[in-house]
This record gives C-alpha cells, sequence and structure tokens, in this order.
C-alpha cells in the first residue's frame, strides 16, 4: 500500500520514522512518500518537503511567517492529490495537520492521526473537528481517550513510543571516559529542539554555571540544527554534546529541561528534573488565556499532579532553577518523592509498543479488518 505520512518537527520525524519500520513489517508491498526530516528519509520515505522549513513555535511566530506555512500547505495538498495514497497519517503537529486532515478527507483519503493534537490543552471544542475530519485516531498518553469520550469518540491508546525509543537505546560504556565528565555531579541541559526554543531557553541555562560549584554542566544539542546557536554555551565553557541525549540522561544527576517530550524523556530515565519554558511576551499572553490544563509538561499531566516544578516565562531564572537544584541534586525527599512519582505515572503509561500497535491497527483497517474509530 501506498502511505503519505506528515511530521513537522523532530520528535515527530523520529515516531514517524518508527512507524514506517513498523509498517513494513505487516505490509511488505509498503510505500512511503511526505513531509518529515532526516529520520523518515533515512527509514525509506521519500520527503517532498523538509520541517526544518516549518520548525515554529508561538502564536505570533507563526503569524509573522504565515504565508511561509500557507506555502507548505499548499505544496503537500497539491503532492498528495496527484499521488492518492491509500492513507494519509498524520503525526503530531496539530495546526498543521488539522488542516491538512480536513482536505485529504474533503478528498475522500482515509485519514489516520498517530499522536492526537493536544486539544485537550485549550479549544476543546476542535476535538469535534477533528472527529469529523480523522477516520483513525491513536493517543499516545493514557488519560485522552477518555476526555475524547466526552465527544462520543472512541479511540485507540496505543502507548507512548517513547518506551520504544527507551528500549533501543544502549549506553555507550565509553561515554564518560571520551568526553571527560564526572558522572555524579552531571547536570543536563535540555534547551528543546527547535533555533527558537534554544535562543529563548540556552542564555539562563548558561547563567547556572557562576551559581554552583563541582558541577558539570552538559548540553544536549541537536545536529538537525546550525552548531552556532550552541555558541554561547561553548564560550561559557560548557560542553555540547550532540544527539546523545539518552547517553547524557542516563549518567545525569539532575536535568533542566525545556517542556516538551523530553520532559517525559527524563522521568524515563528517573533523572530529577526542573521543567521551564520561555516565549516571547504575546505569545504567553495568548497562551494563559487559551489553556485550559493546569499544567505544562507532560510529566505531571500524566501524573495528574505537580509532580515537577515548572518555572515558566518570569519564573525562569538563574535564581529559582538554582532553589530548585539545590534540592534535588542531594539524596533528600524532594529528589525521592519525584523520584517514586515518576514509578506511579510509568505505570499509566504501561508497556504497549506503540509503533507496532499502531502499524497493525492501520495495516487491518485499511485491509478490511478493523472498524472506524469515529
Amino acid at each position: 500500500m501506498n502511505y503519505y505520512i506528515i511530521a513537522g518537527e523532530r520528535s515527530g520525524d523520529l515516531h514517524a520514522s518508527n512507524l514506517i519500520h513498523a509498517l513494513k513489517q505487516v505490509d511488505s508491498d509498503a510505500e512511503f512518500r511526505g513531509m518529515g526530516g532526516d529520520y523518515m528519509e533515512s527509514a525509506g520515505c521519500l520527503l517532498t518537503a523538509h520541517y526544518r522549513e516549518m520548525a515554529l513555535m508561538g502564536f505570533v511566530e507563526v503569524v509573522l511567517h504565515f504565508r511561509r506555512v500557507v506555502k507548505y500547505l499548499n505544496k503537500i495538498k497539491a503532492d498528495l492529490l496527484e499521488h492518492r495514497p491509500d492513507a494519509l497519517i498524520l503525526v503530531d503537529f496539530g495546526g498543521f495537520n488539522m488542516k491538512m486532515a480536513a482536505f485529504a478527507s474533503e478528498q475522500g483519503i482515509p485519514v489516520h492521526y498517530y499522536i492526537a493534537p493536544k486539544v485537550w490543552a485549550w479549544n476543546q471544542n476542535r476535538a469535534l473537528k477533528l472527529k469529523k475530519y480523522v477516520d483513525h485516531l491513536y493517543c499516545i498518553l493514557p488519560f485522552e481517550p477518555e476526555f475524547f469520550k466526552k465527544f462520543d469518540w472512541e479511540v485507540a491508546y496505543v502507548g507512548n513510543p517513547l518506551l520504544d525509543e527507551k528500549k533501543k537505546f544502549q549506553p555507550d560504556p565509553d561515554f564518560l571516559q571520551r568526553h571527560q565528565i564526572r558522572a555524579e555531579r552531571l547536570v543536563a541541559l535540555l534547551p528543546g529542539s527547535r533555533k527558537q526554543e534554544i535562543h529563548q531557553m540556552l542564555q539562563t541555562m548558561i547563567a547556572l554555571k557562576s551559581e554552583f560549584d563541582e558541577v558539570e554542566w552538559v548540553v544536549a544539542g541537536v545536529k538537525n540544527l546550525p552548531a552556532d546557536v550552541y555558541d554561547k554555551a561553548t564560550a561559557a565553557g560548557i560542553k555540547v554534546i550532540f544527539d546523545q541525549t539518552y547517553d547524557i540522561l542516563y549518567h545525569a544527576r539532575a536535568a533542566v529541561v525545556t517542556s516538551g517530550t523530553a520532559t517525559l524523556e527524563t522521568a524515563l530515565f528517573r533523572v530529577p528534573q526542573v521543567v521551564v519554558y520561555k516565549t516571547s511576551g504575546i505569545s504567553y499572553a495568548i497562551a494563559k488565556r487559551l489553556i485550559r490544563v493546569p499544567f505544562i509538561s507532560l510529566v505531571n499531566l500524566i501524573a495528574g499532579a505537580g509532580l515537577v516544578e515548572e518555572l515558566i516565562q518570569r519564573d525562569y531564572s538563574p535564581g529559582t532553577v538554582k532553589r530548585e537544584l539545590e534540592v534535588l541534586l542531594p539524596d533528600g525527599p524532594k529528589r525521592q518523592a519525584q523520584l517514586q512519582g515518576y514509578k506511579a505515572m510509568l505505570e499509566k503509561i504501561g508497556t504497549k509498543a506503540a509503533s507496532r500497535e499502531t502499524a497493525g491497527l492501520i495495516y487491518r483497517s485499511l485491509s478490511g479488518l478493523g472498524a472506524s474509530s469515529k
């Protein structure tokens, strides 16, 4: 069968690539085309556009680059119509992909959505639009199926794809020696995977260096961005290690993590963390009015409680992060409470292999063996 896949950022690209591998196992004739990144391309997907041209964050940033968004929407729509796949598979990337879902549905192309848009976070009535245009929805957060039941929609919980990534990970036995790192005081700095995020987050992380003695700071860098986005860190004497985030977390004593997928990855490695986030003033003001959930981190949302500290916007400063790290680095009650909380949270996630589970559901539905989730 022919599959058209759209992912719009690094994490979606990674999960889409794993889904491609899983689909190949159940469909020996599978062919893939779409929009994504290096992971998808390596997995065998023919890219018609790379997501790096679309990696925007914040309401204002999207508005300022509206023409660029429309350009790629039109490009992908035209390509979709020209090749008319057996299924369109959308991976996260809510704003763009919800528009693609509506377009594909109107063209009679079956729509499968893997990693549901976070419609539960704001403007929850978007769930009705999602239900209208999406034939099958595959959720990766354990509380999402209950949310969609409010809209009379039975959806599939397939487990979380980060579990698949964690299982594949094999620690590098020479990692510490190669990078001359002392693990007992290693604090991982995860500033995000998009250029705009790193611009907003990294400077405060760098400023922590002068607040602590005997701490080994390491920035988890990503190679799909220009190396110079990390120049301030290297100039301050902080190591930047590229595309080895799991090795960094494997050895870390604690972490400072930009809100997003990385907060859950950090929890999977049982690393106590401080979650931080900062965006433009206007984007933050808009988000504050719209968002309807009590937390921003996946860890807290899944736990249903303030398990990890969230320092947002003005609360994100070297002083506030320092205070949190001072109680997380020693083997004290707050550190132990967070580690115990991780255990309970991970039990909620379960042990399903998300990529394999989703691939099986997609293939069975296209083969006439499964029912629509509408």
